[in-house]
């Protein structure tokens, strides 16, 4: 490898391992003091690059890219609070599991603690969010540093796409001269000869990644069938999943040999592209039906794959009724917020579905089974009522939902959008990736990553969010032209938080309405000027759906604008989640 000067062999180097492990993209925020690593991806063919202005929305880029692949994508900024702008992208990573790679670059070690401009202290600036961190030694054009620099980058990709995966932070010092200008004798001319190891690599990776999976021995996988067999009663719950395409087949084989409901989650990967002759019964309006299920019969045994469910109703359902409750999770994390777990299993999800599926012999308790499909009939029924006749946030789920391509990605914000989805997106066959931010659940970021997960794949991309999480992240809309990303994008403007009409602070106002609804009275319309994207206001539902449908067959980015009163919306939620229950009752 030739190179003009230190710093810019050390960027090339870097940049060269980690595509060689399997980086497939990187995210550039622009800068001085990171030039050498944005140079050396620039210069390379055989990587994605996709440039950012902004830190935060490039690091929730790659967060939707990383998400919706799972991989690693990596992610390059200078020093100071450039690097801080990642960090709330870096928490998400976290706490939902995806796999990212941050690359921060910073100030030589002369300058620390020197009052030198935009120096900070970015050691462990991420704390305990990170699989893996490490300052890397300022760059020497030497044999063992070169040799060094090339297994850090390939155990960089493996933590980060280890049990579990996450973020991983390499910390990357250069001093001057940054760009790559040619510096006298700082590069030996016998470097590819005295150090061939380091200074040209191997033929692939450094270091080559080998990963297991987590199993269990065959006693204990014994044991856990016998546990699990001869069960009338029983319920599978898939919570918001880790990987982007979770094997629905496993699942699915599961439920065949149980005869056991399925409560799946719409971020679990498996609420939507179950065939549909598949004997798995799929529920998804469990929000509503379960307030109603105090009088069933409890289930005798639960076993949960994912994280935590979204629904607060299935939440405090398994916390009053399950017994017996199984959490799988292969990293053996607690992701069991009410502490009524009986028994943690820590395995892959996959490879346990699929050696249960031939081990259990459960008898088909029809009665338990009709329980929750007349259950299902009953909310669904009134959902539609509730779509053809009421003007509430809901409904507009409910049409994504339905109307969604075949394939397609959806990303829901928080608050109330994957509330909604929840409870009123109707199971159905289509291939769904449904993606959340639902590890720290903030509203930052939400643009972007859709932006990175639409990035990944050819399938359509749809958005849907609130106004106060559009206003928040408006600088990732950038991203569909610097990126070349396509999407609808649904807007539910309800001026505020709306979600705060669910919890008992909307009967103290003041302060509700100043301090926690916080209506803005923003006309986001001119955005789509600003942004150069197609812009609808619709004023009704039904001309919702026919956007909807117009834009998902058209080409370019299309913002759909839905205004909502909050509250209005709200009662439309709790009186059809009280005809629900009556009915199942």
């Amino acid at each position: 490898m030739t190179a003009p000067n230190r710093a810019t062999l050390w960027g090339e180097t870097l940049a060269e391992e980690l595509l060689a492990a399997g980086v497939t993209g990187v995210c550039l925020a622009p800068g001085s003091r990171s030039t050498p690593l944005t140079t050396a991806f620039a210069a390379r063919d055989d990587v994605e690059v996709f440039s950012h202005l902004d830190e935060r929305s490039a690091a929730f880029f790659a967060l939707g890219r990383s998400r919706r692949l799972g991989e690693p994508t990596a992610l390059v900024c200078t020093s100071g609070t450039a690097a801080a702008n990642f960090h709330p992208a870096v928490i998400e990573a976290n706490q939902s599991r995806v796999p990212l790679i941050v690359l921060t670059a910073d100030r030589p070690s002369e300058l620390q603690d020197s009052g030198a401009n935009q120096t900070i202290d970015q050691e462990k600036l991420y704390g305990d969010a990170v699989r893996w961190y490490r300052t890397l030694p300022e760059p020497k054009p030497e044999s063992r540093a070169l040799r060094s620099l090339r297994v850090s980058a390939c155990r960089a990709v493996e933590r980060a796409a280890g049990t579990p995966p996450g973020p991983v932070h390499l910390n990357v010092p250069f001093a001057k001269p940054l760009e790559p200008t040619e510096v006298e004798d700082d590069i030996p001319e016998t470097l590819d000869a005295d150090a061939p190891l380091g200074s040209t690599g191997r033929d692939g990776p450094f270091v080559r990644l080998s990963q297991g999976r987590p199993t269990l021995d065959s006693t204990t996988l014994d044991r856990l069938a016998a546990d699990l067999s001869g069960i009338d009663r029983g319920l599978l719950v898939a919570g918001p999943a880790n990987a982007p395409t979770p094997a629905r087949e496993s699942l699915a084989a599961l439920a065949e040999a149980t005869g056991w409901p399925v409560l799946a989650d719409p971020l679990s990967g498996h609420r939507f592209g179950h065939e549909p002759h598949s004997h798995a019964q799929i529920c998804g309006g469990y929000d509503s039906y379960l307030d109603a299920a105090g009088d069933w019969p409890d289930p005798e045994v639960v076993l949960r794959f994912g994280a935590s469910p979204t629904s607060k109703v299935m939440r405090q359902y398994l916390r009053d009724h399950a017994a017996q409750q199984f959490v799988v999770d292969p990293a053996g994390g607690w992701r069991e917020a009410e502490f009524t777990a009986t028994d943690l299993i820590t395995a892959d999800p996959t490879w346990l579905a699929e050696r249960l599926a031939t081990r259990l012999d459960s008898p088909r308790a029809d009665g338990w089974l009709a329980r929750f499909r007349t259950a299902e009939q009953e909310h669904w029924n009134h959902v539609t009522d509730a779509v053809d006749t009421e003007h509430f946030e809901g409904a507009v789920l409910s049409t994504v939902a339905r109307g969604a391509p075949d394939p397609a990605t959806i990303m829901v914000s928080n608050s109330m959008p994957v509330r909604d989805l929840d409870r009123f997106g109707e199971p159905r066959g289509a291939d769904l990736t449904v993606l959340g931010n639902r590890g720290a659940s903030g509203i930052d970021g939400i643009t972007s990553t859709a932006l990175g997960a639409g990035s990944a794949t050819d399938d359509p991309l749809v958005l849907v969010l609130g106004d106060l999480a559009f206003y928040h992240d408006m600088n990732g809309l950038l991203a569909v032209q610097r990126c070349g990303v396509d999407a609808t994008i649904v807007l539910l403007n309800n001026d505020g938080g709306g979600i705060f009409h669910m919890l008992p602070i909307e009967e103290f106002d003041p302060p509700f309405t100043e301090h926690f609804k916080t209506p803005h009275g923003i006309d986001f319309e001119p955005v789509g000027d600003l942004y150069g994207l197609e812009y609808a206001v619709l004023d009704d539902l039904e001309g919702f759906e026919t956007a909807y449908r117009e834009s998902l067959g058209s080409a370019g980015t299309q913002i759909l604008e839905v205004r909502f009163d909050a509250e209005q919306s709200h009662r439309v939620r709790e009186r059809l989640h009280d005809q629900v229950c009556g009915a199942v009752e």
